[in-house]
């Protein structure tokens, strides 16, 4: 390793964003919880990213305290919480707008609560350090995504997926932490292969965040994580009467803007040497583990709690498209919502996506192969 490049097909790579300790989840986890994922991991962490690991154990130590006093002062309440109103779910693999559509859909604020960036990275302290870590740190929190342009900040809609992961250790992002298990981290895409006491964990564990979130909050929640894909059923179990929209895009835009992820978000949550000439065989087999799941489990959300929109007619017609899912899953308040919408709509003037020169033909084939349903089921040309 060299300390400062990696190997890749016979050339040195270097590390980026090699000696930065932001971007990461793992900084709110607690100190017995880190523990026992570096010990499932063989304590094994490349010597390039020492540093990140003792800033994530650095951390782990308040964290741990103030769990624990945030337990002792909420925990009864949390356990005897009830979450009234379905949840409403986003769906769609990553990089094909939920992001977007989940920043659309929070502008009801009058019907929508949503786990924001704070709560998902601290999700079993922000109860009791929201309000004055926000306040102290908010400016270790850059403006903008390092994989896009969209805006970022403690107080934004986030992914979900953290929070759970952070509170039972089960999530396949934990692979691009820890490359070197990969493949056992990619089971908790779909919790296809996964054993029962893992996949009550998480679902504890989800509840549990949910819980917390609906404490003094009775809105019904809005929730977004592309790894929900690959989980209706799962998602069922925990939330019988939960409602689904889930949005798709060009397969090609969707591999080509997730390889984009890998070669600039990722960089900054590697714990050990990763395998780059691997990323593409990743991003695409677990696109067909999280559509394979997503079609076998569709036919168990009950009808009227379901539906589907296109990132292109979002874009062209997002008012219309924000109508047309609310009178799909029977929401009301739209005509209430719809001067929020508009307002943050006008906000976005000026935004500038990520450009991409083409895929090189047999990469282009590849992806076409491999993702023939995506294609075909959607109506994308090939």
């Amino acid at each position: 390793e060299g300390g400062f490049c990696w190997k890749r097909s016979g050339m040195r790579t270097k590390l980026k964003h090699r000696w930065s300790v932001g971007h990461n989840y793992l900084t709110g986890i607690t100190f017995g919880k880190w523990m026992r994922l570096l010990a499932q991991n063989g304590f094994r962490v490349s010597p390039a990213y020492l540093h990140r690991a003792a800033f994530i154990t650095a951390a782990s130590l308040p964290n741990s305290a103030f769990a624990a006093i945030e337990k002792l002062r909420f925990g009864r309440a949390i356990d005897a919480a009830r979450i009234t109103r379905p949840p409403l779910f986003i769906l769609g693999h990553w990089r094909s707008g939920t992001t977007h559509l989940h920043d659309l859909l929070a502008c009801d604020r009058a019907q929508f609560q949503f786990a924001n960036t704070y709560r998902v990275v601290n999700p079993l302290t922000f109860l009791t350090t929201e309000n004055l870590a926000t306040r102290l740190f908010s400016w270790l929190v850059p403006p903008k995504r390092p994989m896009d342009n969209m805006a970022l900040s403690f107080a934004s809609p986030q992914e979900d997926e953290f929070a759970p992961l952070l509170m039972s250790l089960s999530s396949l992002y934990l692979g691009i932490s820890f490359p070197a298990r990969q493949d056992h981290y990619d089971r908790q895409l779909s919790f296809r292969g996964a054993g029962p006491a893992e996949v009550a964990a998480w679902k504890h564990a989800l509840l549990t965040f949910c819980k917390k979130l609906s404490l003094n909050d009775d809105r019904a929640l809005l929730l977004k994580s592309p790894p929900h894909t690959a989980r209706i059923r799962t998602l069922l179990e925990v939330f019988p009467d939960a409602r689904f929209v889930h949005i798709h895009r060009d397969p090609y835009r969707v591999f080509q803007s997730q390889r984009h992820f890998f070669d600039t978000a990722g960089w900054y949550t590697y714990l050990q040497r990763s395998d780059l000439d691997a990323i593409d065989e990743g991003i695409l087999t677990r696109h067909e583990t999280m559509y394979d799941a997503y079609f076998e489990d569709l036919p168990l959300i009950p009808k009227g709690r379901f539906c589907e929109i296109g990132f292109d007619a979002l874009e062209a017609d997002p008012v219309g498209q924000i109508a047309s899912i609310y009178a799909q899953l029977g929401l009301d308040g739209f005509d209430r919502m719809r001067p929020d919408l508009v307002a943050y709509l006008a906000g976005l003037r000026g935004y500038e996506k990520n450009r991409f020169t083409g895929l090189d033909a047999p990469t282009r084939a590849l992806v076409a192969r491999r993702w023939r349903r995506s294609f075909q089921t959607w109506g994308y040309p090939e």
